[in-house]
């Protein structure tokens, strides 16, 4: 078995835990700005000092509650700066925090809150108290339900008041990297979610090792600041906000994932993550715009020239005539591209799945460089990353330090770490599933290391197809390729045990309304359109270009444009927008036979 290993950085003691760093940077400093809220149209400075207080005062309210060490509580909210001190607060009382997304039913919330024990939740709006009370009708256990937006924190703090300063602190303090912290539940792609309990050690150490080693200079310089708008229910965003609470980076919260443009022009970020899709729809939107201004010759041109002169950054560097072209594209495209977003962002992170060399040259040579990593909640998120000044594009980076990644005999990706899950909650058979007799955490997911370490996931163990022939094949690269083209929502590969590969597509309908516009279609809706000659021609481009990064026994011989999108809403993705391949499977199956029919 091949294996790479990266040294510890930073050991964590055997007393700390997540909420050291909240307290203690309140007493060195507590006038230092941490993070901004947003208030109306405004970005209101939050300081280390006010923030503790805020953390302490709602953690005292939980103590008076009758909260005890060790119990659960739910959160279920969109992103937002009360998350976080939530989050914090639960820590600081000694409990265990349970995220639930913001979209999820209630049969999933009953799952969840049942399967964690959960004695207490939090919910932000009116809908998702609705959702958990109809969770809660058969769970007579639960003792608390607090709104954030029906003034939960404020009665809370209120309620406190009485408990003292040396309750807390013995609360607190009482708590080390040992413990558990927080039960996340995975996304549910292929089943019902599982509990992964994840400890302070998890967290605390893949923060302070990832911040002091691959992604430091994103968190320790002067000036920087995030602006985080993905679900804090999964583990990807959670971590980061770890990172950021440690590093002293200036956070923002945002609950607009759809529409993130605004805040992005307000609060200037200098650093975001996100999820492939989300940098796709950068691209695609970019595109669209020019071609509906009649500039899409000048674009692609200059999006051409961006990728190119990103590829020469990795082979000793752009010649003089690139460089010119680079510099002229930078005045009328790039810059606006940049402004854009702020004006000050030069670096992000992208996880979930694989973002696509295209795109990761496309953004470096615009002038923001994002970075792959790679992991799964019961890491703790990450286990490897590119990292600045040494970015392998088309690869997911290193191990973090403190990490071993190792490639098994059937090419299964294979992890040890501090940052490894103790365990799925209550679920003893699964976890002896995925951690073997020597410590090592099968991933499920099919790579390879290159010879200075560096990770290239190629597929998925449960997602491999086997046509009838025999032949295996990976479908996440060609997928990803398709939905690179700007009038494609999702695409998904079938073909087990077919005589051949095919795929179900769907179409964007945000891109859809720019293309009918410039091609005389104004009243046609998704179900004419995915008839439509025109669409279906632009579709064959999409699958011809996947094709070609295959062998002829892997390629696509048929797809089936749906008359209608799959989205988180219908059920068919996950948060992080990742496709719930049995339930496309379920309910797709007769346009699926139609593929071999």
């Amino acid at each position: 078995m091949r294996e790479y290993s990266v040294p510890v950085l930073v050991d964590v003691p055997a007393s700390a835990n997540l909420t050291d760093t909240v307290f203690q940077r309140a007493e060195r400093e507590p006038g230092t700005v941490c993070l901004r809220r947003k208030v109306g149209d405004d970005w209101v400075a939050v300081t280390a000092g006010e923030f503790r207080d805020q953390v302490a005062a709602v953690a005292k309210g939980l103590i008076a509650a009758g909260i005890e060490p060790g119990d659960r509580i739910a959160l279920m909210s969109r992103t937002r700066y009360e998350w976080t001190v939530i989050d914090y607060a639960i820590w600081a009382a000694g409990a265990v925090s349970v995220p639930i997304y913001e979209t999820s039913s209630a049969d999933q919330v009953k799952w969840i809150v049942a399967n964690s024990g959960a004695e207490a939740a939090f919910v932000e709006l009116e809908s998702h108290e609705e959702t958990l009370r109809e969770a809660l009708a058969e769970l007579p256990g639960f003792k608390h339900l607090w709104r954030i937006d029906d003034g939960a924190l404020d009665g809370l703090s209120a309620d406190g008041a009485e408990v003292p300063d040396e309750t807390l602190t013995g609360r607190r303090t009482g708590r080390g990297i040992a413990d558990l912290a927080t039960i996340v539940y995975t996304s549910g792609t292929t089943g019902r979610p599982k509990g992964c309990a994840l400890s302070h050690d998890n967290l605390l150490f893949t923060a302070r090792n990832v911040a002091a080693g691959p992604l430091d200079q994103l968190f320790t310089v002067d000036g920087r600041a995030a602006l985080l708008f993905l679900p804090l229910a999964h583990v990807f965003a959670r971590m980061i906000q770890v990172v950021l609470v440690e590093t002293g980076t200036v956070l923002a919260h945002t609950p607009n994932m759809k529409n993130v443009a605004p805040d992005l022009q307000g609060f200037r970020p200098t650093f975001l993550l996100g999820v492939p899709r989300m940098f796709e729809k950068v691209y695609n939107g970019a595109e669209q715009k020019a071609a509906g201004d009649g500039k899409g010759k000048i674009f692609h041109a200059a999006a051409a020239t961006a990728i190119a002169w990103s590829r020469a950054q990795s082979a000793g560097g752009p010649g003089l005539g690139l460089k010119v072209k680079h510099a002229l594209f930078d005045k009328l495209v790039y810059g606006k591209l940049r402004a854009a977003t702020g004006g000050r962002l030069s670096a992000a992170v992208s996880g979930g799945s694989a973002l696509g060399e295209r795109l990761a040259h496309f953004f470096r040579g615009v002038g923001i460089e994002v970075f792959e990593g790679w992991g799964l909640t019961e890491t703790s998120a990450p286990s490897a990353v590119n990292m600045p000044g040494a970015n392998k594009i088309g690869t997911v980076g290193k191990p973090f330090p403190g990490v071993t990644i190792g490639i098994g005999d059937d090419g299964e990706v294979l992890v040890k770490g501090r940052h490894v899950f103790g365990g799925y909650w209550e679920d003893e058979k699964a976890t002896a599933e995925v951690i073997d007799a020597d410590g090592w955490f099968h991933t499920g997911d099919v790579g390879e290391l290159d010879k200075d370490g560096y990770l290239r996931i190629t597929g998925r163990k449960k997602e491999i197809l086997v046509t009838a022939a025999g032949k295996n094949v990976a479908p996440a690269p060609m997928e990803d390729l398709i939905r690179a083209h700007p009038l494609i929502s999702q695409a998904m590969v079938v073909g087990d045990d077919r005589p051949y590969v095919a795929a179900l597509i769907t179409l964007d309908p945000e891109a859809l309304e720019q293309w009918k516009a410039a091609n005389g279609r104004a009243g046609a809706g998704l179900a004419d359109l995915s008839a439509d000659p025109a669409i279906l021609a632009e579709v064959q481009t999409a699958v011809d270009r996947a094709n070609r990064s295959v062998s002829k026994a892997e390629q696509i011989k048929r797809f089936v444009v749906l008359d209608s999108d799959i989205s988180e809403e219908s059920g068919h993705l996950t948060p992080t927008l990742k496709v719930k391949r049995n339930i496309v499977m379920r309910d797709f199956a007769k346009h699926i036979d139609s593929l071999y029919n």
